[in-house]
């Protein structure tokens, strides 16, 4: 059955905004195939997730508009301020790059506000926040490695957002887990 039922759109906009920011080198610094090929997918499945939500005839009814209120401005405004104040390179495209850091740091929250919300969180909903919250900590276990085998390997904004975001996993974690380990149904608490 196609649907979004348990889906944050309002998430789902805030990754768009963060590959949005992080990308914009694809039109000044080529890297490599393999490298613009992957920034493209990425902005590609964020914006067809998106429009999928707002506009597919049958995935748009099953969307909780209602349930999904989180104001993010609450999450893009400070984000925008913090990365004026704190960035390694007063240029448009370190600040912005900055910006999209800080902001993916706390995207997740609005799904995690909608998933406690709605009390409606089905298994493929929470496997996918479960993987976003793995897919962050393989990140901080990868800067480990890197800080322990290159030389002069520092990135002091990304190791604190990495960290900021996994503490707000931290008690999806801990609910995810248990649920699985019960065999019950992932709940959240209100």
């Amino acid at each position: 059955m196609k649907s979004c039922r348990g889906v944050s759109l309002k998430t789902q906009e805030l990754y768009a905004l963060v590959f949005i920011t992080r990308y914009l080198d694809l039109f000044t610094n080529f890297i490599s195939l393999y490298n613009t090929v992957m920034k493209c997918v990425f902005l590609a499945s964020s914006f067809t997730i998106i429009y999928l939500i707002r506009y597919h005839k049958v995935i748009k009814v099953t969307y909780d508009r209602d349930q999904d209120t989180f104001r993010y401005y609450f999450l893009v405004l400070p984000c925008l301020v913090l990365a004026f104040v704190l960035n390694n390179e007063r240029t448009v495209m370190e600040v912005l790059w900055t910006f999209s850091i800080y902001l993916e740091a706390v995207a997740i929250l609005p799904q995690l506000v909608l998933l406690q919300r709605t009390q409606n969180i089905d298994n493929l909903t929470g496997n996918y926040v479960f993987l976003l919250g793995t897919y962050r900590g393989l990140y901080i276990l990868n800067w480990i490695y890197r800080y322990m085998t290159e030389p002069g390997y520092r990135q002091w904004l990304v190791w604190i957002s990495g960290i900021v975001q996994t503490i707000i996993y931290c008690d999806f974690f801990w609910y995810y887990i248990k649920s699985w380990r019960n065999n019950e149904k992932l709940a959240l608490p209100a």
